[in-house]
């Protein structure tokens, strides 16, 4: 399925209009975005609001939009992460050019300037243990308490940070500090760690360096170096944007960014922690980072979402400044309205239940025409075959019949879709009672699904037939949690896990056209829901059908 398709244009919101007004007033010509990715993980639904954001507004005012990786601890960072970033970024749709970048790039610019802070008396080197600088740090309501070291000079310090770069010293033995001021209410600005030593091989710069640069000390100041106008970033960066500023105004930086903070996307019944999306992945609770349960982008578009079902689900939620939680249904819904306008359709049979047509010649098969999707004459058809044999969903059938049960029914009549009406003449129970097969007869002037007396006939069931239909494992999944917030649960999260996450049907029958359908291509499977071929378990002739999402929100019902 092709997804070159043309973004629509971000909605207004507060970025655009300070972007506007930016433009208006001649602050900045253009405009120049970033998406800064740690690759120590996949990226998730909630790093699609940011590419969305972030990419989107480059191109509507446009500007350009930067993929910069803040690879600065080699010892959580892959390159299996950094390819699926790229991956995931393009698939949703957005390019980023000739401007991909790694804060690593910046590596000896970043050094230069941290030995500049500690020329101008800004910043020195620790002795404390983690331990002791947390003790020293204070609290939210008790001012901090200075370091015995912080008083170092700056020869001092300067020998100590060259030898920490040297790699003299073992792993946690020293940090870099800037002197900001241990009293400030904000603890962000309580003398910040700047860089920690770490012996670890990187995936950029191998062995080159063994002290790596904290976060907040590498991306305003990457911000900088690539000229960003607008640093647009989550709500939980709102309190270190003093001291983003706090280094741009000490350093003789080459440009002056702004930060600007946008609420993050809380998605109900997933967990957005990379923390406890590892731990899901590390403990075989799912079966990789790609598990269609996942809310990752490689776990949603193998599940089968589309990313212009992301991009309208992004787009529908806004930017706002206050964070508020977004109903999964609202997702789902936003697939279900991209599926129901691509995907064709085809009728399935997952429990299936065996039906005999007594009147039908054995050994006769005749083929129908069905449309590949109903409003939509132009996306063609596919024959469907009908014989004497057939199977239809075991929920069709009910022996004994609530009122306003239209389906089949013993005495009753019923439109196998496309093909005759039936009514249904008896049953065969094994030994213990249970139905195994229903008998029928046809009445072969309803071609096609009419009647030719003109009776109204209440139901249409969906159907295949025994001798050709393609025998498949489907996977009907569902919410990876019970509850709409598993993090309240903290570290034990695991709890409200859903045991009826995915369900696994190796005795599906469905119609034959489904054996070499393109992996990219969605179906509708007609009354089950929306389904695409797993791209990574199926085989030539032997697809394995994920479910994406059901054709209504039944999640309440259940």
């Amino acid at each position: 399925m092709s997804t070159e398709s043309t973004p629509t244009p971000v909605a207004n919101n507060f970025l655009r209009t300070i972007i506007e007004d930016d433009l208006k007033s001649g602050k900045h010509t253009s405009i120049v975005t970033r998406f800064p990715p740690e690759p120590n993980g996949y990226l998730h639904i909630g790093h699609a609001k940011s590419i969305c954001i972030n990419f989107g507004l480059a191109r509507d005012f446009g500007g350009c939009c930067h993929l910069r990786f803040d690879d600065t601890n080699p010892a959580k960072e892959e390159m299996e992460y950094i390819e699926s970033i790229k991956e995931s970024v393009r698939w949703l749709g957005f390019d980023w050019g000739t401007h991909m970048y790694c804060a690593s790039e910046y590596f000896e610019q970043l050094y230069q300037w941290a030995e500049y802070l500690i020329q101008q008396g800004k910043a020195y080197v620790e002795d404390l243990t983690a331990d002791e600088m947390r003790a020293y740090r204070g609290t939210l309501t008790e001012p901090g308490k200075e370091s015995p070291w912080r008083s170092r000079s700056v020869d001092e310090n300067l020998d100590l940070f060259r030898r920490m770069r040297a790699g003299e010293f073992a792993d946690g033995a020293k940090v870099l500090r800037a002197k900001i001021d241990m009293a400030s209410p904000n603890i962000n600005l309580r003398d910040p760690v700047l860089y920690r030593i770490i012996h670890a091989t990187h995936p950029h710069v191998g062995d080159a360096w063994c002290i790596y640069p904290m976060y907040d000390f590498t991306h305003g100041q990457s911000d900088a170096i690539e000229g960003i106008t607008h640093s647009i970033c989550t709500l939980e960066f709102e309190d270190h944007k003093p001291l983003y500023e706090w280094f741009l105004d000490n350093l003789p930086v080459p440009s002056r960014p702004r930060q600007y903070e946008f609420a993050r996307l809380n998605l109900t019944y997933a967990v957005m922690s990379k923390r406890k999306l590892h731990e899901l992945v590390n403990l075989g609770i799912v079966s990789g980072w790609d598990d269609p349960r996942m809310p990752t982008l490689m776990g949603i578009r193998r599940r089968g979402y589309t990313p212009e079902a992301v991009r309208a689900f992004c787009e529908m939620i806004g930017v706002g400044r206050s964070d508020s939680w977004i109903d999964m249904s609202i997702l789902e819904e936003c697939v279900r309205a991209d599926l129901n306008e691509r995907a064709p359709r085809a009728m399935a049979v997952l429990r299936p239940l065996k039906v005999v047509v007594d009147n039908y010649p054995e050994g006769q098969a005749e083929e129908f025409d069905a449309p590949n999707h109903p409003q939509k004459p132009e996306m063609g058809s596919h024959r469907v075959t009908f014989s004497r044999e057939l199977f239809i969903e075991q929920d069709d059938f009910m022996e004994e019949p609530p009122k306003g049960f239209f389906r089949m029914t013993p005495g009753s009549e019923v439109r196998l879709r496309y093909a005759y009406i039936v009514r249904c003449t008896g049953v065969v129970k094994d030994e213990n009672g249970a139905i195994i097969e229903v008998h029928c007869e046809y009445d072969p002037a309803s071609r096609g699904g009419s009647a030719a007396d003109g009776r109204k006939i209440k139901g249409t069931i969906h159907w295949v037939s025994r001798a050709h239909a393609m025998d498949a494992e489907v996977r009907l999944f569902d919410r990876l949690f019970s509850d709409p917030n598993p993090d309240r649960g903290g570290a034990d999260y695991k709890q409200f896990l859903n045991p009826l996450s995915v369900e696994v049907i190796g005795t599906a029958k469905l119609e034959k056209s489904l054996a070499d359908a393109d992996l990219e291509t969605r179906f509708q499977f007609e009354r089950q829901g929306y389904f695409r071929p797993d791209p990574v378990d199926s085989q030539p002739g032997k697809p394995v059908f994920n479910r994406i999402v059901t054709l209504r929100d039944v999640w309440t019902k259940k």
